[in-house]
């Protein structure tokens, strides 16, 4: 799969702009005003972003990626700072330009002369950017930065919008206009979602065949929903691995809350969702708990058992675990269960095929004939239930949507059908059309209904 699969941070494509720094300086608060959204986590607490959020900036003829890092201590022998300190490394190893944060409120400290040295050893452009410089008292403080080797320091406030404007022009005068050819956009999004410590950021690193997500032993590692472009048999994927999906009312405030948000909104931003589990404890009331939200959602679905090197990889126990499996997610019959090991790349070399081959049956589109004749065939051998002295009638079917399949059924009262019938018309429409993987939409409309 590797020759085949190329991961792209768009810095292959766009300049990359990595911001760095140690601990709590600002940078996801400069991140999230140059982006001019809320993507990385942003709360006092040193340490916050953990992983490499990447996200597509264009300003006028600019365009390029922007990198936020997890904070950098070189002299940290924490195991979680020796992670993040990686994720730094290789964000600079693909970086143009580097924006290094300071804190003007605090001054030069040991922790930033480090970093400057490692920066002047990269030989990459350099803005040392003084931040947290919201009034005059700090604006002179932080010409003490000088001191780092680097060059002027661009005074700012990240959070109160100051000095931002000279940031981006300086920026600007290092990346280059932007080719008037466009790039052609993601064809397939897919996100990886599971309850924490089941192995998901493992097996995007797996896939992407580089480090690019932080793992640790530590239950809940990934705290943002982490974007990255993937090339792979000439298909635009882009996959979003999430933090640990949590039932709501056991979240506590703050930022693992606002974690689990930002896991529901990559299911919805998805075509495509793996939900991984742990092999070696089956599928938890949690893991139906997310598949349900999947479902909620009409996403395509892949139940994804890892740590299978861990089982007995014998045709009886994949029965037995498929069997097991079914019974607890019987609400999505319709979900391919893959057995991998994202640690040993058992079984990872299919995974990304189907995924493209869920993501093509959802954008089918059934012939609208064939459609009423299944369904007219379906209700004759199988009638509709009387209610009282009714009984529920479909007239016609269409599918006037892709992405998900969306199937319209015109009939005289939508309050006369069971679920279970509904269960049965889904049923027969996948019998006779290959949608396993994703979930299908069906709407009934009553006479008058339109």
């Amino acid at each position: 799969m590797s020759q085949e699969r190329t991961a792209q941070t768009v810095a292959s494509r766009r300049p990359l702009v990595a911001i760095v720094g140690r601990p709590n300086v600002g940078k996801s608060t400069l991140f999230n005003r140059l982006v001019g959204g809320r993507k990385a986590l942003v709360e006092d607490i040193p340490g916050t972003t953990r992983d490499r959020l990447y996200a597509e900036v264009e300003w006028g003829d600019r365009a390029f990626t922007l990198v936020d890092t997890g904070g950098l201590d070189p002299g940290s022998e924490e195991a979680f700072a020796t992670l993040i300190r990686r994720q730094v490394e290789i964000a600079l190893a693909e970086a143009d330009v580097i924006l290094f944060v300071v804190d003007a409120s605090q001054g030069p400290t040991a922790t930033d002369l480090e970093i400057a040295e490692l920066l002047r050893r990269t030989g990459r452009q350099v803005l040392l950017v003084a931040n947290k410089a919201d009034n005059d008292r700090r604006q002179q403080a932080a010409l003490q930065f000088y001191e780092l080797g680097l060059g002027e320091p661009i005074v700012i406030s990240a959070y109160h919008d100051l000095g931002v404007d000279e940031l981006r022009r300086a920026l600007m005068a290092l990346l280059p206009p932007v080719e008037a050819a466009t790039e052609p956009p993601t064809e397939l999004a897919l996100a990886i979602v599971g309850r924490p410590n089941v192995g998901k950021s493992m097996l995007l690193n797996a896939v992407l065949g580089q480090e690019r997500v932080v793992v640790s032993e530590v239950p809940g590692t990934t705290r943002d929903a982490v974007d990255t472009p993937l090339e792979y048999r000439g298909r635009r994927l882009l996959l979003i691995d999430t933090a640990g999906i949590r039932r709501r009312g056991r979240i506590a405030p703050g930022l693992e809350r606002h974690s689990v948000e930002r896991a529901r909104q990559a299911v919805r931003r998805c075509d495509v969702a793996l939900l991984v589990i742990d092999a070696t404890e089956g599928v938890t009331a949690q893991d139906t708990h997310i598949a349900g939200l999947v479902l909620e959602e009409c996403k395509g679905l892949i139940v994804v058992a890892n740590k299978w090197d861990l089982m007995p990889d014998t045709e009886e126990s994949r029965r037995r675990f498929a069997a097991e499996a079914l019974a607890r997610l019987k609400f999505v019959p319709w979900a391919p269960l893959a057995f991998v090991s994202a640690k040993t790349g058992l079984n990872l070399e299919g995974l990304l095929d189907l995924v493209v081959e869920i993501g093509d049956k959802r954008r089918q589109r059934v012939p609208t004939s064939r459609l009423n004749a299944v369904i007219r065939e379906a209700v004759a051998r199988h009638p509709p239930p009387m209610t009282g002295k009714r009984q529920f009638k479909v007239y016609y079917v269409t599918q006037p949507e892709v992405d998900p399949p969306t199937f319209v059924f015109f009939c005289n009262d939508p309050n006369l059908l069971h679920f279970s019938y509904r269960r049965y018309l889904e049923n027969a429409i996948r019998r006779h059309f290959d949608f396993e993987g994703t979930a299908i939409r069906m709407v009934f409309r009553g006479r008058g209904e339109g």
